[in-house]
C-alpha cells in the first residue's frame, strides 16, 4: 500500500469490508418496499401504479363473491415472491465471503 492514495487505500480496505453491511441494508430495504401496502393504498390514486401486492388484493377484493379468483391471486402472490428469492440466492455469495473473511487473520 505504500505509494497508493487515500482513494485507492478506501477502495481496497474499506469497502470490502463494508460488503456485507451494504448488502444487507440493501436486502432489507428492497424487501421493506416491496412489501408496502397501507401506504400505496392510501397515497396513490391510480391503480396502475399499485405494487404487485397491492394490485393483488384489489382483484381478490373485486372479485370477492367469485371464488374461481382465489387460486389465481394466490398464485400471483406465489409468483411475486420469486424475485425476492432470486435477490436473495444472488446475495448470499456476499454473507459467506465477508464471513469467511472476518475470521481469518491476515
Amino acid at each position: 500500500m505504500d505509494g497508493a492514495s487515500e482513494v485507492r487505500i478506501f477502495g481496497a480496505i474499506a469497502l470490502p469490508m463494508r460488503s456485507q453491511g451494504l448488502v444487507t441494508v440493501f436486502l432489507l430495504q428492497f424487501v421493506g418496499i416491496w412489501k408496502k401496502f397501507l401506504l400505496p393504498f392510501i397515497m396513490l390514486s391510480d391503480q396502475s401504479k399499485y405494487p404487485v401486492t397491492l394490485g393483488l388484493y384489489t382483484c381478490l377484493s373485486k372479485g370477492a363473491g367469485d371464488s374461481d379468483l382465489y387460486p389465481l391471486v394466490i398464485m400471483g402472490f406465489a409468483v411475486s415472491i420469486i424475485p425476492l428469492i432470486i435477490l436473495l440466492l444472488v446475495l448470499q455469495r456476499f454473507w459467506r465471503a465477508d464471513l469467511l473473511a472476518g475470521g481469518l487473520k491476515g
